[in-house]
């Protein structure tokens, strides 16, 4: 552990960096953090009716593979890039070093605004869940009729201020509740799959292979108006991909895991893998619970709570597994806070954010990024304080994290065995580059789909942000903005290294 410890500081020297958080995470409290952000209890529940409101049981059975397979070859092309630059800047840092800064910096903002309404939406998301599983049915409150808009603020600062505490005291008080929670998120979906599977309506395996455009009424009026078959498949494959995401969490998280060369990528591959395996049962025992489905269709958003609300088995088991999927996107979002953080932290050291001087600081008691918790902390909040906007980049904030993940892989597509000759241990070998151009592609039809309705209100902001992102770079932060540092830079900055870990009291 200790030579794999010091291995690790010797690479991250290399790459000009100092060891200023504490790296005590092990590999699989690498794969918890992503696997805890995944959470197929947020998404895989949540975003449930959008699949059955564009292709019934074939979508959320078949769809779910689809789109599952398509990020877990995400997760391999990150991680080979992962194994050779093991940085909590993850993407930014990657595509800066393989595309160049101006590459770079926009990668940092489409990941960085991701990952920040990721924190919101999941919190959101934990206060909807806790008025819809809870409240209700276990507390007997009539949420619907006294809680508002004022008393989902209020949850929302408390459930996000307890997890910027938490992330606040150490790594080691998170990834302990990340290695629960991952461990948690496992049993919690076998009983609650197998409660479908017990006391459900129909074994018709057909629905999980018959596809039916549901699109419009048929879905409850989810998506608005009917599309065509074949745009109704994409639309529905944002439901794995809206849940199987934020696994860049591994990469964000690599300047405090042991061994991070191997445990990084492994973090990734594994996180995705076990999301697409558990989450595809999950989604199939719903389909197959279902005593009507075309009228579980018709109900639209609450499509999911009122199959489980309705389903006979024993209240206390319901109760139970209600209080858990809550607890487990409480712990999701922490983890998103976590991620965000660090992306924070790392952009802010090489100069990325205004006020960098503050954001990069990382406090010697806990030896983490306290000023960057708070930022990730409040920025989340704030986002959710305009309905009109949250709703639209809550609804994208996946695009924006594919993107993200595509830039660095289309940089290391074109970079690799040019620039780019210095690999990890992690290797796809002759696989990469063909395995690269699926993200790259696949990126361009989830951008599609992603702003067909009812998410159409989404491309405003998206051409919004990218003429802002023009407009800065070329005004302003092409000449100031000097990017990760590169050759005879990481040479010179070894006396600020120095500096900067006895700073944080980090003697080895």
């Amino acid at each position: 552990m200790a030579e794999a410890h010091d291995d690790d500081v010797k690479v991250l020297h290399s790459m000009g960096y100092a060891q200023e958080l504490a790296r005590r995470m092990s590999g699989f409290s690498n794969f918890a953090i992503s696997f805890s952000i995944i959470c197929i209890l947020a998404g895989g529940i949540t975003s449930f009716p959008l699949a059955l409101a564009t292709g019934s049981g074939f979508e959320a059975a078949i769809g779910w593979l689809v789109g599952g397979i398509f990020a877990l070859v995400v997760a391999a092309s990150l991680g080979q890039i992962g194994s050779a630059y093991p940085t909590a800047g993850g993407l930014y840092h990657w595509s800066s070093i393989l595309g160049g800064r101006g590459w770079g910096w926009a990668t940092a903002w489409f990941n960085l605004l991701g990952l920040i309404f990721v924190v919101a939406s999941v919190n959101v998301g934990v206060f909807s869940l806790f008025q819809g599983l809870v409240a209700g049915p276990i507390l007997h409150i009539d949420s619907a009729a006294n809680w508002g808009y004022k008393e989902q603020t209020i949850a929302v600062v408390l459930i996000t201020v307890t997890q910027a505490l938490c992330n606040h005291f150490g790594i080691k008080l998170t990834t302990m509740l990340t290695d629960i929670s991952g461990s948690m998120i496992l049993v919690i979906t076998i009983v609650l799959t197998l409660t479908f599977l017990f006391w459900g309506a129909s074994f018709d395996l057909g629905r999980l292979t018959t596809f039916v455009n549901t699109t419009g009424d048929a879905g409850g009026g989810y998506v608005p108006s009917p599309r065509s078959a074949l745009v109704a498949f994409l639309v529905g494959l944002l439901y794995p991909l809206y849940t199987i995401t934020g696994f860049d969490a591994s990469a964000h998280t690599a300047e405090e895991t042991v061994n991070a060369r191997v445990a990084v990528p492994r973090g990734m591959l594994h996180a995705v893998f076990w999301s697409l395996v558990f989450g595809f049962v999950m989604a199939a025992s719903f389909v197959l619970a279902s005593p009507d489905l075309a009228a579980t269709a018709k109900d639209g958003a609450n499509a999911w709570f009122n199959l489980f609300n309705n389903l006979p088995a024993p209240v206390l088991l319901k109760d139970l597994l209600a209080i858990g999927i809550v607890a487990a996107n409480y712990v999701c979002g922490l983890a998103c806070l976590t991620s965000t953080s660090r992306m924070i932290f790392a952009f802010s050291r090489d100069g990325g954010l205004p006020a960098s001087g503050l954001w990069k600081k990382v406090s010697p008691t806990w030896r983490t990024p306290v000023p960057a918790i708070w930022l990730g902390a409040v920025l989340a909040i704030a986002a959710t304080l305009y309905s009109p906007a949250f709703a639209a980049l809550a609804a994208g904030c996946a695009l924006f994290l594919y993107v993200s993940y595509a830039m660095p892989v289309a940089a290391g597509l074109l970079a690799e065995g040019k620039t780019w000759t210095e690999f990890g241990p992690f290797r796809l070998g002759a696989l990469s580059k063909p395995l690269a151009v699926i993200p790259v592609l696949g990126v361009l039809v989830l951008m599609y789909a992603g702003i067909q309705p009812p998410f159409d209100i989404l491309i405003n902001y998206a051409i919004g942000l990218v003429v802002l992102l023009l407009v800065l770079w070329f005004g302003l932060e092409r000449r100031r903005f000097q990017g990760p540092p590169v050759g005879r830079n990481i040479a010179q900055r070894q006396a600020e290294i120095a500096q900067a870990e006895r700073a944080v009291g980090q003697t080895a």
